[in-house]
């Protein structure tokens, strides 16, 4: 299950967009009602709702994670960690009665895509934390993405970690290289690529390889691009659109090129080296998924400490060598380059997980589809893929 999940279904996409909207004023919750009593002084516990596969763990012990155990250590504070999140849609269906109504989630900590943060955000939902309270992520968070539109100054959401949509391919089997997103449209390619099914995963990707500013894309843009996947499916030239899926068809060949995440090929390299990673010339979307604290959450101090702990580049270092995204602490570099095991060094070179400068100024954050949006794009996207 990938953790960039998809919009499953036009029913879930439009349920969202009608809460985000002005259409439920009862579900938006004004700044003075999100705080609730905090017993982090006396009560050294926190919940922290994650996704599968998403933390370090212990190589003898797959229950134990070494990070966490050691934020015990140092701070006093237990944490009660579950991989409950396996899609945003779903959590978002699993945690919104409770936050609608004003009530507790049981929750002190949540990891949500940004597209649905920025949800999170507009409704109200999740808590502005003290930086003050939080020095690592004040000087360490990466500056690109210190402040998305749906978050001026990152004051409600802290990114867990990052990643790139690019287009990931097989060179040996093409034979050649692909440098352009046009490039996946070439004739001998005819059947022989995917695209992401989910609409908050695929369309950035797709605008900028025609050459438009996903930091402010508009209507005209999101048809345009709508037309042209739709000639794409009529010629039958993509095979088909996935979740996380293209991985296997890209591993046994039936696939050439497709999009993919970054972190997703990193695991694949392992494998075949023989699999690439591009950032297209014309650029590729830089995503996060990020950490927010639910209102009325009982342990916020506990949760701000935990956030702040990540921050550390020694933390964060040993973080990235477990899940290989893009690391939202760049000072991690070189904690890792300094690492004596070879491996583990090699890491720092890397630029799925720290990008170079050459690779960042091809990389943008798209703009949120809005609430006013969602519903009519959602159900134009699903009908094209097919959901």
């Amino acid at each position: 299950m990938s953790r960039r999940s998809l919009l499953r279904a036009f029913g879930a996409g439009a349920a969202g967009a009608t809460l985000a909207g002005c259409g439920v004023p009862a579900a938006y919750v004004r700044p003075g009602d999100r705080a609730g009593r905090d017993f982090s002084a006396t009560d050294h516990t926190l919940r922290f709702a994650n996704w599968p596969l998403y933390i370090d763990t212990d190589d003898e012990d797959e229950s134990r994670r070494p990070t966490l155990d050691t934020f015990t250590e140092r701070t006093g504070i237990s944490v009660g960690y579950t991989e409950e999140i396996n899609d945003n849609d779903e959590f978002f269906g699993k945690i919104s009665p409770a936050l609608m109504n004003h009530q507790q989630t049981g929750r002190d900590l949540i990891v949500i895509s940004d597209w649905m943060a920025a949800r999170f955000v507009r409704l109200g939902w999740v808590q502005e934390m003290d930086r003050t309270e939080q020095p690592n992520v004040a000087e360490y968070l990466d500056p690109q993405l210190r402040s998305p539109a749906f978050d001026q100054g990152r004051t409600h959401s802290v990114p867990w970690q990052s990643g790139i949509t690019g287009i990931a391919y097989n060179r040996k089997k093409l034979g050649r290289e692909i440098k352009h997103t046009s490039d996946l449209w070439a004739a001998d390619l005819r059947g022989k690529v995917t695209l992401l099914s989910g609409l908050d995963e695929s369309f950035a990707l797709l605008m900028q390889g025609n050459g438009v500013d996903i930091t402010r894309w508009t209507r005209d843009d999101f048809y345009a691009t709508c037309d042209q996947v739709e000639k794409l499916v009529k010629k039958k030239h993509i095979r088909r659109f996935t979740g996380n899926d293209y991985i296997k068809d890209l591993s046994t060949g039936d696939v050439l090129a497709c999009q993919a995440y970054s972190g997703d090929v990193i695991q694949l390299q392992a494998d075949n080296p023989e699999i690439e990673f591009v950032v297209p010339e014309e650029g590729a979307e830089l995503w996060a998924e990020s950490l927010m604290i639910p209102n009325l959450a009982r342990h916020k101090r506990n949760a701000e400490k935990l956030i702040d702990y990540y921050y550390e580049p020694e933390v964060a270092a040993e973080l990235a060598t477990w899940v290989n995204y893009v690391c939202p602490v760049p000072a991690a570099r070189e904690v890792l380059a300094s690492a004596k095991d070879e491996e583990t060094a090699a890491l720092a070179e890397d630029p799925l997980i720290f990008p170079d400068d050459a690779m960042r100024r091809r990389l943008a954050i798209a703009r949120d589809i809005t609430s006013e949006e969602r519903t009519e794009f959602a159900k134009k996207w699903n009908s094209i893929v097919g959901l």
